[in-house]
């Protein structure tokens, strides 16, 4: 009988105080949550309920695993001892995270809730995420640095490396330059506000948002949903375009190419009632004027404003469109037009100059 309690009262012992554990843990900071609901801290740890559950199940297990009586238990003991201690080195690495990561967004909530610069947010939000995926990367690298170390041929192993760090280093700085470089190049983007999170940017000729920025890459959404993944030093060794930096507002032109003809003072007055009524124009500045003439047309640009670059794009294509269509409709001389047949011949009554040579005789027909 006792041989049957004893596994019993051990498993189902651990067991039951885990969850009793849990509970009581959960029921403490939901208390919390709705004593100070303007702290989001609270409820961002209940998420880490279920690592604390493992924690305290393997912890109570091993040590209490050898008093069950089992056979089995008694002839594997090592490797049940060795499982119980690598799933308690796991465990306590995912609860250490779910920690740092409940307080690290608990600040950027805070910090957001009562920031009016939506810029600033967004740089707060890049260094969240990278000091996120820090902490997740050395505790990773401890956690199985730990596991490692509790295998007894890997600590003889971990005495002779230690004495050869330095020529380790070394190879591996050599090897990992590339790695290297992209991981200090993701910090210095983080904390150097060079790009951010939601900033509209150009690289290689494409126009897109940051999406992710990791500590080794940095994702881009173009406007055709397309994902543009590129090495973080890129962006610290090539120049880009940040469209977001420094305000969001932008000045776009357009530009039409005419007839020597075209009307220019009516297109100025076209152009201000194009854009009087249309919602993308944030009203700072419009203007029309000729930049360039060539032997054949004349260069006029078109300057709008607006208060992002999607309204800007919106708002350059409506007047591109609806001058053009104007145009053809009330002025279809100014669009520029291409001779397709010979000029004719001068009559003989138009003088010439004394320059001028007379005109060769056609060959006959």
């Amino acid at each position: 009988m006792e041989n049957a309690l004893r596994p019993l009262i051990v498993i189902g012992g651990s067991v039951l105080l885990t969850v009793v554990v849990g509970w009581l843990a959960d029921l403490l900071l939901r208390r919390a949550a709705a004593r100070r609901p303007e702290t989001p801290l609270w409820n961002l740890l209940r998420r880490g309920r279920p690592a604390l559950q493992v924690v305290l199940c393997a912890a109570l297990l091993r040590g209490a695993y050898r008093q069950t009586g089992i056979g089995v238990v008694e002839r594997h003991e090592r490797g049940i001892g060795q499982l119980l201690t690598l799933t308690l080195i796991g465990a306590s690495a995912w609860l250490v995270v779910r920690i740092a990561t409940a307080v690290v967004e608990s600040v950027y909530r805070r910090y957001a809730a009562g920031a009016g610069d939506a810029a600033r947010v967004r740089r707060v939000r890049t260094q969240v995420t990278l000091i996120q995926r820090v902490v997740i990367a050395v505790v990773g690298v401890v956690a199985v640095a730990a596991m490692l170390l509790t295998f007894p041929a890997m600590r003889a192993v971990g005495t002779s490396m230690l004495a050869s760090a330095g020529v380790l280093g070394i190879v591996a700085g050599v090897a990992a330059q590339s790695t290297l470089g992209n991981l200090f190049a993701g910090l210095q983007i983080a904390f150097g506000d060079m790009v951010r999170i939601g900033d509209v940017v150009v690289v290689d000729g494409e126009w897109g948002t940051v999406e992710e920025i990791t500590l080794t890459a940095l994702t881009v959404r173009t406007w055709d949903e397309r994902r543009i993944t590129m090495p973080v030093s890129y962006f610290t060794g090539k120049p880009f375009e940040n469209w977001s930096r420094g305000g969001i507002q932008m000045t776009g032109s357009v530009f039409f190419h005419l007839d020597h003809s075209a009307p220019v003072a009516e297109m100025r007055r076209r152009l201000a009632e194009i854009v009087g009524g249309h919602p993308a124009w944030d009203r700072r500045d419009q203007s029309l004027v000729v930049t360039d003439t060539t032997p054949s047309t004349i260069v006029v640009r078109a300057v709008v404003t607006a208060k992002d670059s999607d309204d800007l794009w919106t708002i350059r294509c409506e007047v591109r469109e609806r001058m053009i269509a104007w145009l053809y409709e009330h002025h279809p001389y100014a669009l520029p037009r291409i001779a397709t047949i010979p000029a004719p011949d001068r009559p003989d009554d138009i003088p010439r100059r004394h320059d001028e040579s007379p005109p060769r005789p056609r060959p006959a027909s």
